[in-house]
């Protein structure tokens, strides 16, 4: 059974910080490194999620005609990976065209 918080009674294990408290905060990159160890604090402060690509995709708008979007969103998923893919073959097929 998950006991019930009431925030409106202090909490004594957390209590709110003061602007004293604030004025001491050092930021985790300064402390962890102390406490655990070069090598750990560098892991636990990398950055989260995929890594940036050196080339990141853009949002556009496009119009497509409704039968190019029904054939490729009939595949399922990943419908517009699949319309960059096409359009990467076509580059391919003709490098300069116009």
């Amino acid at each position: 059974m998950r006991k019930k918080t009431r925030p409106e009674l202090p909490d004594d294990e957390n209590p709110e910080w003061t602007q004293e408290d604030f004025a001491k905060a050092r930021p985790a990159s300064e402390v962890l490194p102390q406490i655990f160890g070069a090598e750990v604090a560098k892991k636990m402060l990398r950055p989260r999620g995929r890594p940036r690509a050196e080339f990141p995709k853009e949002r556009i708008n496009i119009r497509l005609s409704h039968t190019v979007i029904a054939h490729f969103k009939s595949a399922g998923e990943g419908w517009q990976t699949r319309i960059d893919a096409a359009l990467r073959a076509f580059i391919a097929k003709h490098p300069r065209g116009r």
